[in-house]
């Protein structure tokens, strides 16, 4: 017999009779993609997480002042809510994101994996390293659509509405992110990963 689980709107619903419990369970349900849509955009560990804690926190108030609406999709609507206050940092900031060298945390870190001998570590960790790198290459509208269906796996539909842009917009910027990752694998002489 299979058990269902718990949805999102269960626990915003438990959260919102009281139960803190469920809230911390939807935070750690949805903090890696979060957590992760904001740091390929912002490319610095301390920075992602102040932007991930007010993420929470804006949640929080809007959930609480009834600003979610059932028909939403909790991980789309918070990626969103994320995504502008990037958005609004670097405006406050008048500057592009722009890639930092030598950042501590990697998405990839974070993914499971059975025991590995140390040559596949290390071909891994070179493998991770090389795509970071190449998706840093990419130009920001690129990168971010990218970023956002690789990682934080929203819908195309559901990137369009964060970025403003039509379906079909965000679909050429991913077509084009993959040809131009592909032309840069190519041009270093990369096996290509995708």
């Amino acid at each position: 017999m299979r058990v269902n689980p718990i949805t999102d709107r269960d626990l915003l619903n438990q959260y919102l009779q009281g139960n803190q419990a469920a809230f911390s369970t939807l935070l750690s349900r949805h903090r890696e993609r979060i957590f992760s849509s904001i740091y390929f955009l912002v490319r610095d560990q301390e920075l992602a997480e102040d932007i991930f804690q007010d993420t929470f926190i804006k949640i929080i108030n809007k959930i609480r002042d009834g600003k979610y609406r059932e028909e939403d999709k909790f991980l789309p609507w918070a990626v969103c809510i994320a995504h502008n206050l990037v958005i609004d940092y670097f405006r406050k900031e008048k500057q592009m994101p722009k890639v930092r060298d030598g950042e501590e945390y990697s998405v990839f870190d974070r993914m499971k994996s059975r025991e590995k001998n140390c040559h596949e570590i290390m071909v891994e960790d070179q493998r991770r390293n090389t795509v970071r790198e190449m998706i840093t290459k990419l130009p920001d509208e690129q990168r971010e659509v990218l970023i956002m269906r690789i990682y934080a796996e929203l819908s195309f539909k559901e990137i369009a509405e964060i970025t403003g842009v039509s379906i079909n917009t965000a679909l050429g910027r991913m077509r084009y992110a993959l040809i131009h990752l592909r032309g840069i694998m190519e041009k270093n002489g990369i096996a290509s990963y995708i």
